[in-house]
């Protein structure tokens, strides 16, 4: 219960938030997302709390697939709920505060949050339900090592144990994170990086992949057998297998990954906000893109697709999903805040043979991106504006394969040629 001070003091947080928003989004300067976070938190450290009043809240963490599961999630939720949500995918305190300020008269909460920030959001919002995707390594120069995550990650969740937790069973240090809670859906969603669970995360030693199982050659500390548990979800090529049957899984969004977020996202509505499976499963299929990623735009004599890709586990996966057949393929890769200043991931991604298609390295790191393909025998161009590397390109369909800045400042950049057409 606030007293009548937090309560006023939560109220000049509010006030001067929607102010901030306000004045942001008329000149310009942004979408309003994050500087109404910032500003309510810094008048009201509380005001988190405050904003959830207890309502359900989901958090959805993991390195990559956080913002196109919470919209599917959202989505899902939405058609028994009013939801509040990040749907912009400002994800730490500042943006989750500012989609609580947005949604503070929505039933339900359906939140992405960063993996670092996860323990004190979930203090503050005691979640009904936590979504644990994969994990692997990112910004190294801001994250750190993986296994640090997991075991904050670990400690985060059992600290709920009346929460639903939603696990990728696929990912052994996702496992690893849920393996003690007492109250767990495991999902089959593919685990397509593995470079970085090669371990136990838990005792040491091997851990041992087959087609459709993983275990440790060593046990646990306790003595038990730390081994993939049995799904009650699985995503296959055309459908999902659940507690209440097959159902087909059509989506708009591509790629094996895609499939996986669906399937948690699927599994959360169900199991944690009982919504009908058929209308999970519709929701689910109507996401057509994430912030922009994912769609087609035209520019001059070029349609340009656009692929997010953050680290070895997501440019793995963006890999996959680019047309082989495609005229052009722009690469683009930044080095800013948002991306992490280390780019030696680079020589962990297996860059795969572009056949006659055009190759265009580009970015602020277009230069350490063109020594990577030279010694993966990729023949290439070297452009460092991504637009006039799309300009370089052969008319027709372009790839272009992003990280985070250089996807955001990519598609700023296009807004302003008179021959761009979204």
């Amino acid at each position: 219960m606030q007293g009548p001070f937090s309560r006023a003091r939560s109220a000049l947080a509010t006030a001067a938030a929607n102010l901030a928003t306000a004045a942001s989004r008329a000149t310009g300067r942004g979408a309003g997302g994050m500087i109404g976070g910032l500003v309510a938190g810094a008048i009201d450290p509380n005001i988190m709390a405050s904003l959830g009043g207890g309502r359900p809240a989901v958090l959805v963490t993991g390195t990559n697939g956080k913002s196109t599961t919470t919209r599917m999630l959202a989505g899902a939720v939405r058609t028994k709920y009013a939801v509040a949500t990040n749907d912009g995918g400002d994800n730490m305190d500042a943006g989750i505060i500012s989609a609580l300020l947005a949604g503070k008269d929505a039933d339900a909460i359906v939140l992405e949050c960063d993996e670092l920030h996860v323990p004190k959001v979930a203090q503050r919002l005691n979640p009904k339900a936590f979504v644990l995707l994969n994990l692997t390594r990112d910004q190294l120069d801001r994250v750190g090592e993986i296994n640090k995550i997991e075991r904050a990650l670990r400690e985060a969740v059992m600290a709920h144990p009346e929460a639903t937790v939603v696990a990728n069973c696929d990912d052994v240090l996702v496992t690893s994170v849920a393996y003690d809670h007492p109250n767990v859906v495991w999902v089959a969603a593919g685990a397509g990086w593995v470079g970085d669970s090669v371990t136990n995360p838990r005792s040491g030693g091997h851990v041992v992949r087959t087609e459709d199982d993983w275990y440790a050659v060593e046990p646990l500390p306790d003595g038990r057998e730390f081994r993939r548990p049995t799904p009650a979800y699985a995503v296959t090529e055309s459908a999902l297998v659940t507690p209440q049957g097959v159902a087909t899984l059509e989506l708009k969004l591509p790629g094996r990954a895609n499939r996986g977020n669906a399937a948690q996202a699927i599994a959360a509505a169900v199991e944690a906000f009982g919504v009908p499976l058929d209308d999970a499963v519709r929701a689910a299929g109507e996401v057509d893109n994430v912030a922009g990623r994912y769609t087609t735009v035209h520019l001059g004599d070029h349609d340009v697709h656009l692929l997010l890709a953050k680290n070895p586990a997501g440019w793995q996966e963006a890999l996959s999903m680019v047309d082989r057949d495609a005229d052009g393929v722009v690469i683009a890769v930044n080095a800013k805040q948002g991306d992490g200043e280390d780019v030696s991931w680079l020589w962990d991604v297996r860059f795969e043979d572009f056949g006659e298609t055009h190759v265009v390295a580009a970015g602020e790191r277009a230069t350490d991106l063109a020594v990577r393909l030279t010694y993966a025998n990729i023949d290439h161009e070297l452009v460092h504006d991504p637009v006039e590397a799309i300009h370089a390109c052969p008319p027709g369909r372009v790839e272009v394969l992003a990280n985070y800045t250089a996807l955001l400042n990519l598609r700023k950049a296009l807004t302003r040629q008179e021959d761009y057409r979204a």
